[in-house]
């Protein structure tokens, strides 16, 4: 028997491996059972050489829990070891001075990686003592045992093995009692070991006989040892990689819609497959797929730091030796391979759209809708992306017709410039919403875009940055006649007089729920008497602020309600208001005039003057004119709202113009209801 230390220095070492190095306690499993895979690949190499002729044992890794000895066994029958290279490789942390180990590198965890092994003293994070039992290859080795209670001393001592191998035996602490539940050990050996390149055994496969499960003698290997991404594309057919998508997410319900399949040996070393998914809606949900391997080893799903963000929306495997990790291997270090392998993976995305584009348009159109966002967040976010896709970025109208960039500028330049020269891009949001303004829009033969997806606000902001002397308009922004400004304006059939007072009268019966601004416009007699647009910029603000969590505050809605001055209604309105009320409106204008002529004469005498040079008496009556000019002015506003309450029409019209925008809800639109039988019965 013989005993020893560890060549450790200090005390310190198990407690900073415990509670430094690993942030996470579960990996431990991980990192044991890859030392056992590279054992047994190890031993596999030094028989395909022939350097092994003895019998070996050719049975997969074995996981074996035992909970009544609080045991857990990771059992290998690779290489092995003897007794000088277990003093070598357990007794020396990766062959360096502990003391310059713990003062180089106790407050740089990621300097550790690429200079120590540290894997298997993961082991202590959950065990009060680790036993490692082995036997080497070599010709007459005799096996022996070491143990360690997570301090610096050690036993080393002759032990029975029958086989060539080695068992980590790690004899579980209570804080980490839940590593001897066999459902926590199949979750972690599902999570991290689930394409590992040596067979790994959990117990026995189960099977249901006469309405019980009962254990067969067959070995239960829980891992793909040869998962499609390390195959040959030529060797896969489609329905190959639609099982292997399966195999990754064995809970998703769609089928993706193509895949790429990655294999590159230069400048770096990268596999893997990713799939498209079909994305809609949500985009938070659909991140986070991709898983990251190295060398078969589950790494990590969070690989924004290996791919750009949009990329992140893609499911998949990406394996490569060539990332470098930190201790826990879930930390990126700073890297050029990095960078590589990130623009690698861009231009194969961007390539097999483009070939899909150019080899089968009509199947590219038909899986455009599904994806547009993941197209989308790219441009937006990767310039190189940007330049190899705006030739292939497709515009969908609302007839449901495709177009590229240049091919939907052709189609509309001629009719949709306005006269500063811009390209006007119409689109409607909603087209079920927005029905009558893309019928009207389309009346004036233009054509209409459907921009409906939970992107579209920031890429029209985005593209308005690249495509020069071009705007995106939304339907609803104004009137059709107005949407993209001619040289040409119609003349309106009301005086100025009659237009303003038709005005005042629609803004004294207008809804309290949003605010409203009424504006006279002189437009077509066959265009609505009475429409309910929205700022395009004030909108988008909006939008754009719900999208970034309010980052503009709660900005509130705001509408323009439009008058139609050549429509035969409102032309009727203003005959009915100057037939009955007119002569007191005009009366209280006349009123309006003078007074303010007064205003303006008396401030125009004084303005330049000293506020204490004008007397008090002056000031006295420019207060009293203002005073009266205010009490004229409600006066008409009275009478307006008391004329606009008996005249049904009116509040018909913005109400018709309300549910045209689908606007008009609950107690309006049952007011609305029973205000139009009343009209019919008349």
């Amino acid at each position: 028997m013989r005993k020893g230390k560890i060549k450790v220095t200090s005390d310190n070492i198990f407690p900073v491996i415990k509670k430094f190095l690993y942030s996470d306690h579960e990996i431990f499993l991980r990192e044991i059972i890859s030392n056992a895979v590279d054992a047994t690949q190890k031993l596999n190499t030094l028989i395909q050489r022939g350097e092994v002729v003895q019998q070996v044992n050719q049975k997969p890794i074995e996981v074996l829990v035992d909970k009544d000895k609080k045991t857990l066994t990771v059992r290998d029958f690779g290489i092995g070891m003897t007794e000088d290279e277990v003093l070598k490789y357990l007794n020396q942390i990766a062959l360096s001075s502990a003391e310059e180990f713990l003062e180089k590198y106790k407050d740089d965890a990621n300097a550790i990686i690429g200079h120590f092994g540290l894997g298997f003293f993961s082991s202590f994070m959950v065990s009060k003592k680790v036993e490692v039992l082995t036997r080497s290859y070599q010709k007459d080795s005799e096996a022996v045992v070491w143990e360690c209670e997570g301090d610096p001393k050690f036993k080393l001592n002759e032990a029975e093995r029958e086989h060539v191998g080695t068992d980590v035996i790690m004899h579980i602490d209570d804080e980490n009692s839940e590593f001897l539940n066999e459902s926590k050990i199949q979750e972690l050996l599902d999570k991290y070991c689930k394409f590992l390149p040596i067979p790994i055994a959990f117990g026995n496969k189960k099977e249901w006989k006469e309405d019980k499960e009962v254990e067969t003698d067959e070995p239960n290997i829980i891992n793909n040892t040869n998962p499609a991404w390390k195959q040959q594309p030529a060797d896969l057919k489609d329905e190959d990689y639609k099982a292997f998508y399966r195999e990754l997410y064995p809970a998703m319900m769609d089928e993706p819609m193509f895949h790429i399949h990655l294999n590159v040996d230069y400048p770096f070393n990268l596999t893997g497959i990713l799939y498209f998914p079909k994305i809609r809606q949500n985009i938070d949900m659909q991140k986070n797929k991709i898983q990251l391997y190295s060398n078969q080893v589950f790494v990590t799903d969070s690989v924004e730091g290996i791919v750009p963000e949009f990329l992140t929306l893609l499911h998949g495997v990406i394996d490569s030796p060539d990332i470098p990790l930190n201790i826990s291997r879930s930390f990126l270090q700073s890297d050029s391979n990095v960078k590589k392998i990130s623009g690698h993976i861009t231009k194969k995305v961007a390539d097999k759209l483009i070939e899909l584009f150019k080899n089968d348009r009509k199947l590219y159109e038909e899986k455009w809708d599904d994806l547009k966002v993941f197209v989308e967040y790219g441009m937006m976010t990767e310039e190189k992306f940007y330049e190899r896709m705006s030739d292939y970025l497709l515009l969908k109208n609302v007839d449901g017709k495709y177009f590229t960039i240049e091919e939907y500028k052709e189609i509309i330049k001629e009719n949709q410039t306005n006269k500063d020269k811009q390209l006007i891009y119409l689109y409607s949001s909603d087209k079920d919403a927005q029905f009558t303004h893309i019928r009207n829009t389309q009346d004036k033969g233009y054509d209409v875009l459907l921009m409906d997806g939970q992107l579209d606000t920031h890429f029209l902001n985005h593209m308005e940055t690249k495509l020069e002397d071009s705007r995106f308009v939304r339907v609803d922004a104004d009137v059709a006649e107005k949407l993209i400004e001619k040289e040409h304006e119609a003349e309106s059939k009301l005086e100025p007089k009659a237009q303003e007072n038709v005005k005042q009268l629609f803004e004294t019966q207008l809804p309290k729920e949003s605010t409203y601004f009424v504006r006279t416009e002189a437009l077509s007699e066959n265009s609505m008497p009475v429409m309910i647009t929205q700022d395009e910029f004030m909108r988008r603000m909006k939008d754009m602020s719900q999208l970034s969590g309010g980052m503009y505050g709660n900005l509130p809605d705001s509408y323009a309600l439009i008058l139609n001055t050549n429509h035969p209604l409102i032309g009727q309105l203003s005959e009915d208001l100057a037939g009955k009320i007119g002569d007191e409106i005009s009366e209280i204008d006349e009123d309006v005039t003078s007074i303010n002529q007064e205003i303006n004469e008396k401030e125009a005498a004084n303005k330049d003057k000293k506020d204490e040079e004008v007397p008090q008496e002056e000031k006295d009556a420019l207060e009293a004119l203002k005073k009266s000019l205010s009490e004229r002015n409600k006066a008409k506003t009275e009478k307006l709202t008391s004329y606009g309450k008996d005249a049904k029409l009116i509040k018909q019209l913005i109400d018709l113009a309300l549910l045209s925008n689908n606007m008009l809800k609950g107690e309006s639109l049952d007011q609305f209801v029973k205000r139009s039988i009343d009209m019919i019965e008349k």
